[in-house]
């Protein structure tokens, strides 16, 4: 079955508390890993949660302020020590390839895979194998991406009943018909995909907001997402507007000791709002 899950790895803003470290949340995809933002202390978080290291295929950085950012170089280091072989591509804005380089040259560190680094702007569309992300330009003191991913859309639900109905033997020809070909029976009947496999399912969509203040550009990133994961000053408002399924708050600033009324002032304005909290598990 074709899983989403976000898996929170760090649910502060500015410094780490007790209970909360710096951000970073993975999203991940049948067992494919995106990192959104890389906090002091992610790679430990990962260690103590479901996600492995090994899996993250792309990392993405909203911004350049070190709760989003110093935990980048770290986990990187010790991708490379555990010999990893499998290219990794990391997104945010052009300052982050400034900022690997220094101190890549002042670390004498080298990775052992091949890392790309990508410079995104407002407006961003990036193609990938099976999800696409857009990225906007958001709100901040300093220059702050969002990203939208959405799923590319998903073949229809296989009908087993129907399938043995007919007569088709289980195997390689059940594939097939998943995969939207027509295949031919033994016995010379032509069975097609449409008789056992339902319309295609679109992709579903999950969306990262964070260190924003209001703007048109998060609503607009937002729309329609199945999941929104939005910074807890200005995210219920937000996910009102954009329409979206269900809001999850993060980046909580450490004065607060119990964060409960935050999350009851949320749920006054959008009901479906959750909570993150340090290795909490949510499925899109």
């Amino acid at each position: 079955m074709n899983q989403v899950r976000l898996v929170f790895l760090g649910t502060s803003a500015g410094t780490p508390s007790r209970e909360r470290n710096l951000a970073a949340v993975a999203l991940v995809m049948d067992g494919r890993t995106l990192l959104f933002d890389c906090g002091e202390g992610t790679q430990q978080q990962i260690l103590r949660s479901s996600v492995r290291a090994g899996a993250i295929e792309a990392i993405f950085i909203s911004h350049m302020h070190g709760d989003h950012l110093y935990g980048l170089p770290g986990l990187l280091a010790t991708m490379s020590l555990h010999g990893r072989a499998e290219p990794l591509a990391v997104f945010g804005p052009e300052r982050v390839a400034h900022y690997l380089r220094g101190v890549y040259e002042a670390s004498y560190a080298h990775t052992s895979f091949d890392l790309t680094i990508h410079a995104v702007f407002d407006g961003a569309a990036i193609g990938r194998d099976g999800y696409d992300v857009y990225a906007q330009l958001l709100d901040h003191t300093a220059p702050c991406l969002g990203y939208c991913v959405i799923e590319h859309d998903r073949p229809g639900t296989f009908d087993v009943a129907r399938a043995e109905a007919l007569g088709i033997p289980a195997g390689p020809l059940y594939g097939a018909l998943q995969k939207g070909s027509d295949v031919a029976l033994d016995d010379g009947r032509v069975v097609r995909s449409a008789e056992v496999v339902g319309p295609p399912r679109p992709g579903r969509r999950a969306v990262y907001c964070t260190d924003t203040r209001p703007c048109r550009a998060a609503v607009e990133l937002a729309r329609g997402a199945d999941i929104l994961v939005h910074e807890a000053t200005y995210g219920a408002d937000m996910a009102a507007e954009a329409g979206v399924r269900r809001l999850v708050l993060t980046h909580i600033s450490p004065r607060y000791s119990d964060a409960a009324p935050l999350l009851a002032e949320a749920r006054a304005i959008f009901a479906n709002t959750e909570l993150a909290a340090d290795f909490a598990e949510i499925r899109a």
